[in-house]
Parts: structure tokens; sequence; C-alpha cells
């Protein structure tokens, strides 16, 4: 990930998103989106460590619907700060021995088992990344593998409308 990129929070939703950023959605738009293989990006709020990402103003935040991770999340007493487990513009790995060769370049490895099957193409998309941060619009930053049923959810439960540029 490149250093303007946002950085990406898991956690639990409510006291998550009110304490590191700017909501301007309804909590109920959260609510059905979190948790699963969607990251909302938002504005970060001042209460965010300016030394996380500071050549952007947006957040990127992630609630995996994976046991381990909340649980993680919990014993640690807060959110996160993650990155993907494969170099950008590669495939998603979906378990670690599939990015071995970044091995030497990390401090910790922590195994939390495969993601998904640990072969399906579907979970190799990655999450849906959408940009929240324009109030009534919405943007694509990558389709990954919840995109269909996340514009529903934007579009149809909730109106919002995509923005310009957007590949949704």
């Amino acid at each position: 990930r490149t250093s303007s990129d946002p950085s990406f929070l898991d956690g639990s939703v409510s006291p998550l998103f009110s304490r590191y950023c700017h909501v301007r959605v309804p909590e109920g738009l959260l609510k059905d989106l979190l948790p699963g293989p969607v990251t909302l990006v938002l504005e970060r709020s001042e209460e965010l460590n300016k030394d996380l990402n500071p050549f952007t103003p947006l957040v990127g935040i992630r609630i995996p619907d994976h046991a381990f991770i909340q649980d993680l999340a919990q014993v640690f007493g807060g959110p996160l700060a993650l990155t993907s487990a494969n170099l950008s513009s590669q495939a998603s790995s979906l378990n670690v021995e599939e990015f071995q060769d970044l091995w030497p370049q990390l401090s910790l490895i922590i195994d939390g088992g495969p993601i998904g099957d640990g072969q399906s193409s579907e979970y190799r998309l990655g999450s849906t990344v959408v940009d929240l941060s324009v109030p009534g619009k919405f943007g694509i930053i990558r389709p990954g593998c919840a995109l269909e049923r996340t514009t529903a959810i934007l579009q149809q439960k909730y109106g919002l409308l995509p923005s310009h540029g957007s590949c949704s």
C-alpha cells in the first residue's frame, strides 16, 4: 500500500466510526454492510493518529465477519491498523503461505486460518471498497467480492448516487 492510500482499521461498528471518522450516512447503512467483505472510506476525525496515513484526509474502516479478527481487536482494546497481505495490484492472499515472499519484511504474522474455503476465486477479489466521504454519494474504489449487494443497498435502500467516475 502506498502512503497516500487510506489505511484500514478493523473493529466494531458504532464506537469505531464515531471516534475515528466523520459519519455522514445513516447508522443503519453501516449495520447493513458490516460486518462483512466491505471497506468504507470516510473522512478521518482529528482523534485518529496523525501518523496513520498523514497524506490523506480519509480512512478506510472494515469489520470482517471473521471471529478471529474480531476477537483480536477486542483483546487489543480497539481497532487494528492493518494492510493487505499482498502487494498492491496483486491477487489477494487466502492463506499465510501465499505471501511467504513478504515474510522477511514483516514484524509479525498471525495465522487466523484461511479466508473462505482457501481456494475460491471470489475471495481473491478482496473487499469491496466504497468511498462514502461525499454526502449523498458513493464511489467504488475497488469492486471486490460484494459489489452487487453493496451497490444495491446504497442505491435502492438509501438512495445514494454513484459519484462521477465511480466504477459502479
